[in-house]
């Protein structure tokens, strides 16, 4: 129990992405299966790797592009024109990197920062190699989903907490963030669904997950049941993503 314990702590690690495997090892898939998706049956380790492989990449660089996209969007929205702490340069310079990498087809981005994905977790392949990749393609446009949800707070509040002596701190943490709770939860399922996606196109260049699974089985093996199935299992994830998002901005909407 201590040495599963300690595997699977040490998989949850930026140095262990990929290292599951310990828990899907001799895994075998249910016996009506091999009836009906015999494919999947045969294939079944390999199948679960491939969703565990999903999940770590869904959340390393989901949780990554979270923290970055909501800093940059926070800055965007207050160094804006007329914002709470005006700075054109500031401004300008971020507003045109964001465009710049939203600009850049994802699959040709996984290609470009390969030697930056080699610097930072020693490889560019399999589930490591793909988190830089993931975080830049995802956090330019989870930057303008903060941002437009930013925009929608009341801008009488910032008046009047400015006016009763806030500092520019206290309006972004006591107005901003907490009057948006709702759009951000919206803007945070959006980027969640719109992540699952790059995390199965990046499948495409040996990134591991079900993309790659998919790809290798039911394309490159002509094994359709493998391809439909994967497929089902990407729509009840978005599902229950979408789900849960609208749960927590519905909460949280006045």
């Amino acid at each position: 129990m201590q040495g599963f314990l300690i595997n699977g702590i040490a998989a949850l690690r930026p140095d262990g992405l990929g290292s599951l495997s310990f828990l899907v090892k001799g895994a075998t898939g249910p016996a009506w299966m091999e009836a009906v998706l015999p494919n999947v049956y045969d294939h079944w380790e390999d199948f679960l790797k491939a969703i565990a492989d999903t999940l770590i990449m869904e959340v390393w660089a989901g949780s990554v592009s979270f923290v970055i996209g909501l800093a940059l969007g926070v800055i965007l929205t207050v160094t804006r024109p007329g914002g709470i702490l005006e700075n054109r340069l500031l401004y300008q310079t971020l507003d045109k990197i964001v465009n710049l990498f939203r600009s850049i087809p994802f699959i040709i981005l996984l290609t470009a920062l390969m030697p930056l994905s080699r610097l930072i977790m020693g490889t560019a392949i399999y589930v490591r190699g793909a988190i830089v990749p993931l975080v830049f393609g995802c956090t330019p446009f989870f930057t303008r989903q903060v941002e437009a949800a930013l925009a929608q707070t009341d801008y009488g509040l910032v008046e009047a907490a400015l006016s009763m002596g806030s500092s520019p701190a206290d309006v972004i943490f006591r107005v901003y963030l907490k009057e948006s709770i709702g759009p951000i939860a919206r803007a945070t399922t959006i980027t969640a669904i719109s992540l699952l996606g790059l995390t199965a196109m990046a499948g495409a260049v040996g990134a591991g997950g079900l993309g790659d699974f998919a790809i290798r089985y039911g394309h490159d093996r002509n094994m359709t049941d493998i391809t439909w199935t994967t497929v089902v299992v990407l729509v009840a994830a978005v599902s229950i993503v979408q789900s849960f998002g609208g749960f927590v901005a519905k909460k949280n909407t006045h």
